[in-house]
């Protein structure tokens, strides 16, 4: 074969010695050994080579198949589903997935069964999780008070207002529970004037209740307490009132830890060896809540073509009443103990009876 049709050949892409780019190179020399302009000829031609050879190159494989997300009908879930929808995590898998879940015991199930990798999750429960030998990790905190007093009563100004009176709750044993039953104790009710604690099923048991005027004062995680607000308004009801953030009421109370991390992402115990990954999950996320901040309406949007149930003006509302800001786990160790330590003082078993160790906050 002469120079000539070689030269063709490579030009075009389609030379069998394309897949052989070594052997390729070592013949352009032979064909052009001296001369400086046969030199410079054979160094473009060999950049030719590389470019032909690298096109016909598979893709780098990304190194999951598979990423799953997952998390509650709350405000700090938003970013995730904006992590699915820009595909946030492209170069680590090419297939990221959302999964709703319903309770804390339902995550537990997920997580014990490596159905779901990165999930929102009550600050507490990853060190729950991490106290009873299951080496998860907390990535961040990005939510730092998500509940709110809800009340039909005008004179109603805050928690401590409720001495005496019944305060749904659809919360049992997990994180909001723990912190309404701390604040209660630290407020100045007379004896046998605490608020009488009616615990519902879930938080639509509550909204119905309310809505029925069967309930007059409720405590609801965001957005439920804009869904009922909104409800409400449609009902034409009563007029609702909402009153107080447990978190502003946390302030009051505990001035020395008025900082409550409340709700973020951990990374189950299959992942968390993966610190390269942890890190790409926290920055995105980081970049996602911002997002969602910035531009509450269309996060509303994007969250209901994901949860279709919930109206938009609700999410809208929920985002703007709600101290988005994610921030690594490590960077805010001292605010996670303080909360831990309070709670391990009144509820040992919800964080699992001691600090987690230090490499438990990631990432």
């Amino acid at each position: 074969m002469g120079t000539d049709e070689n030269l063709i050949q490579v030009k075009d892409g389609c030379h069998p010695l394309c897949n052989d780019p070594q052997s390729l190179i070592i013949l352009i020399y032979i064909m052009f050994p001296v001369g400086k302009f046969a030199g410079r000829f054979a160094k473009a031609l060999t950049l030719i080579v590389f470019y032909a050879a690298a096109a016909k190159l598979p893709a780098h494989a990304a190194p999951y198949q598979k990423l799953t997300l997952a998390g509650p009908t709350a405000v700090v879930t938003f970013p995730l589903l904006h992590m699915v929808e820009t595909k946030a995590l492209g170069q680590y898998t090419d297939k990221l997935e959302f999964r709703l879940w319903q309770s804390p015991d339902q995550l537990r199930v997920l997580l014990a069964k490596k159905d779901i990798d990165f999930s929102a999750a009550p600050s507490n429960l990853p060190a729950l999780m991490a106290n009873r030998g299951d080496p998860v990790r907390l990535l961040n905190i990005s939510v730092w008070g998500i509940l709110w007093l809800v009340s039909r009563d005008p004179d109603i100004h805050g928690f401590s207002d409720l001495a005496g009176k019944e305060l749904l709750v659809p919360f049992q044993r997990d994180l909001p529970a723990v912190l309404l039953d701390t604040l209660l104790d630290a407020q100045p009710f007379e004896p046998e004037k605490s608020p009488i604690l009616r615990r519902t099923r879930d938080s639509q048991d509550a909204i119905a209740l309310m809505l029925t005027g069967q309930g007059q004062h409720v405590l609801l995680v965001e957005p439920t307490a804009s869904l009922l607000m909104s409800r409400n308004a449609q009902q034409g009801g009563a007029p609702l009132y909402r009153v107080q953030s447990l978190e502003a009421a946390w302030q009051q109370s505990f001035p020395d830890q008025a900082e409550l991390p409340q709700a973020g992402v951990m990374v189950n115990s299959h992942r968390a060896h993966d610190l390269e990954l942890s890190r790409a999950v926290e920055q995105a996320y980081a970049h996602s809540a911002a997002w969602c901040s910035s531009n509450a309406l269309d996060c509303a949007k994007m969250v209901h073509r994901h949860i279709p149930h919930l109206p938009v003006p609700a999410i809208e509302s929920a985002i703007k009443v709600t101290r988005l800001d994610s921030r690594p786990a490590s960077s805010i160790r001292p605010q996670l103990e303080d909360l831990y330590q309070l709670l391990g003082k009144q509820n040992p078993q919800a964080i699992g009876g001691r600090l987690p160790d230090p490499g438990f906050y990631g990432p």
